[in-house]
């Protein structure tokens, strides 16, 4: 009789995918009770339709591929990707807008290249990109903060298509302060509208202090490591502090850059995806470190203000050759 074996190192039972998913999407709900308290329903109604366009799209991939379907739609990836995407876009985009985006996420960036664990990409920001790109216009008239939709109101918002309510929308901080820069004024010049806060973004600040607080949460559960998230910051704060100084005129602070856009859900939702991430401790600081000046580098001279998706994109590219120069030595090989 053959008996099936295998050597160590053997992995505790309770880390599986599904537990580790289960932890982001607890991690993510401060964020989306923020938003809601900021928004209204049209959140909710984004995450519903991203959520359930996720799961027909990956339940119809995993058919056509001939794969057991309620083991891979039970390890709730394919959730992460449609709320990473929900809470991505504005909240008062078409409903076409997060189908079309969760469509491209699933099935182009991770079921083409084989579902989860071969994607080079992230999903969610495969699919933010896609979007931006193709529709700038939808992907660029964010709600005013503090402007409760009732839910029929919410509903018509999102399925009717109708014209943006009056004074519903607004541009966001890194859109102002982008716009304002192109015209070769000074920031100091630039007027206080009610859209800046205490540090960035009013009501933007309570998004990232919630992001903030899932992503300890992460880290206290011990799903992402530290090495990311701070090299991720430390690569935004560090040029962001030294350009500030140089000249404050024309440049924004170091605590904006961290508290406005999505710099805190990309460091620590977006860059720690095990997937297309690096994976030795050192190749994960670089990983980091090289999105952080990406992100940097894009809002300051590029042409998206928020860069988050483009510089986690990119920093997808490089994490193999990163792998490969930073792989751990073995220690039998150390000198």
């Amino acid at each position: 009789m053959q008996f099936s074996t295998s050597c160590s190192p053997f992995i505790p039972a309770n880390t599986s995918v599904n537990r580790v998913m289960r932890q982001v999407l607890i991690g993510l709900l401060p964020a989306l009770g923020v938003m809601f308290w900021l928004f209204g329903y049209t959140v909710l109604l984004q995450l519903l339709l991203a959520s359930s366009t996720a799961l027909i799209a990956e339940a119809a991939c995993l058919w056509l591929r001939k794969r057991p379907i309620k083991v891979h739609l039970f390890d709730l990836s394919a959730l992460i990707t449609a709320a990473l995407l929900a809470l991505a876009i504005p909240t008062i985009a078409p409903w076409w807008i997060s189908v079309s985006g969760t469509l491209f996420a699933i099935i182009i960036a991770k079921q083409v290249y084989g579902g989860l664990g071969y994607n080079p990409f992230n999903p969610a920001m495969a699919g933010y990109v896609f979007l931006l790109i193709s529709f700038p216009l939808q992907m660029t008239a964010w709600q005013t903060p503090y402007t409760f939709l009732p839910v029929f109101d919410a509903l018509d918002l999102v399925f009717s298509e109708q014209a943006i309510f009056d004074g519903l929308s607004s541009a966001t901080v890194l859109d102002s302060i982008k716009t304002y820069r192109s015209s070769e004024l000074l920031l100091t010049e630039m007027p206080s509208p009610s859209i800046f806060g205490f540090i960035a973004g009013k009501g933007w600040e309570l998004v990232s202090l919630a992001y903030l607080l899932g992503g300890l949460w992460l880290l206290y559960r011990k799903i992402i490591g530290w090495h990311i998230p701070a090299a991720v910051l430390l690569g935004l704060y560090v040029p962001a502090s030294i350009y500030h100084l140089i000249d404050a005129t024309s440049t924004s602070s170091p605590l904006l850059h961290l508290f406005s856009g999505a710099s805190l859900c990309g460091a620590f939702f977006i860059a720690t995806d095990p997937v297309s991430a690096a994976t030795s401790n050192a190749g994960r600081i670089m990983y980091g470190i090289i999105i952080g000046l990406l992100i940097y580098i894009i809002r300051t001279w590029g042409g998206y203000p928020d860069a988050i998706a483009f510089a986690v994109l990119l920093a997808n590219l490089a994490a193999p050759g990163i792998d490969y120069y930073l792989r751990p030595i073995p220690a039998n090989q150390q000198l």
